[in-house]
């Protein structure tokens, strides 16, 4: 349509909407009913409107019931699951199950161990992974796209494939053969092979602070892609100020990406607090108290109900239970910052 034939188009007055508005209103009530709800476009609406609520009830019934019947049952009785006529709403409400379990399991000595080394170790790869990030995306040097392939390919290799090699560098944890040839010079015999670090956090300690924790190649992916976006401007501002590298990461970069630093840090604390791979390699005794060998089966419940019918169903029951105790943390935590993780996903650049 040209400007000669917008020009032409009669236009509707201020006092002409008026009368149109003191019209409708003079309309009896059910025509006006009728012309409000009865018409294609407020029916199209609704239909799409309840399309889209019944998929999301369909999914959220998906997602949600497997939590649901594992909550129910933490508070059945065993006579409840041979009761064919119990599904989610227990009979017999009982709380023995929660009771034996932070009684006999030392939950609460698992969960101060694990809240420890996952804080640490979160806080260590959040900033490790930060400078690594930020060297990447705003340094151009020799090897530079090498030393992002050699990122990328850890989130690719499996774990698998480093897992004898991990166990024996830290049984016999040595730095290029330093502490044997101290050993040999002033005879230490315990010194001899290098440390046992196996059942200590030094592990897991070492590949954080060296950028080699779990999942790290993806939070330094993550934070490279923000940084790229920060203008550069910023930085040569700071550097005519007199700044150096890293107070301008200090005093600028981190304070304009603390989103993204605590998405990182929610995702590194979460998978470290269900990691069963590294814990379960690096501690081997069973006496360091860690959630990742949380689930287990009291030996109270176990003599009292082993050998009555439905002791296979109460026993999966116990079970669910010990693992609603080791993410309910992770939900309360969610819980209040779930704005900052979405805010941090969206800066990535690794959405949509």
């Amino acid at each position: 349509m040209n400007a000669q034939n917008t020009q032409d188009m009669p236009k509707v007055k201020r006092e002409s909407k008026n009368k149109i508005r003191v019209e409708f209103d003079r309309t009896p009530l059910k025509e006006r009913l009728k012309a409000k709800f009865l018409n294609g476009y407020f029916l199209t609406n609704v239909l799409v409107m309840i399309f889209k609520y019944v998929i999301l009830l369909g999914v959220s019934y998906i997602v949600l019931y497997p939590f649901l019947t594992k909550i129910a049952g933490s508070f059945m009785s065993i006579t409840d699951f041979t009761d064919s006529t119990v599904r989610l709403i227990p009979k017999n409400f009982s709380l023995e199950i929660y009771y034996y379990i932070l009684k006999e399991l030392n939950y609460f000595v698992s969960i101060s161990n694990t809240f420890f080394l996952s804080t640490s170790m979160a806080l260590f790869q959040t900033f490790i992974c930060a400078m690594i990030g930020y060297g990447l995306a705003k340094f151009k040097f020799k090897g530079s796209k090498l030393v992002f392939l050699l990122v990328v390919l850890t989130m690719v290799i499996p774990h698998g494939t480093l897992q004898f090699s991990m166990f024996m560098q830290f049984r016999f944890f040595d730095i290029y053969g330093v502490f044997n040839f101290i050993a040999k010079i002033f005879k230490i015999d315990k010194m001899v092979g290098g440390f046992n670090l196996l059942n200590t956090f030094w592990p897991i300690m070492f590949l954080s602070l060296t950028g080699l924790g779990f999942k790290n190649g993806l939070y330094i992916f993550m934070l490279r892609q923000f940084y790229r976006g920060i203008p550069d401007e910023l930085e040569e501002s700071a550097y005519l100020d007199g700044c150096t590298t890293f107070r301008t990461f200090l005093t600028i970069i981190i304070p304009l990406s603390i989103p993204m630093l605590i998405t990182v840090f929610l995702f590194a604390f979460s998978w470290q607090w269900t990691d069963t791979f590294y814990t379960g390699l690096f501690f081997t005794s069973t006496k360091t108290k860690l959630l990742s060998n949380f689930i287990n089966t009291p030996k109270t419940l176990k003599s009292m109900y082993g050998n009555m019918a439905g002791w296979g169903l109460y026993e999966v029951s116990i079970n669910n239970t010990c693992g609603l105790l080791i993410i309910l943390p992770l939900v309360i935590l969610y819980s209040f910052l779930q704005n900052f993780l979405v805010e941090g996903i969206e800066r990535s650049g690794i959405t949509g």
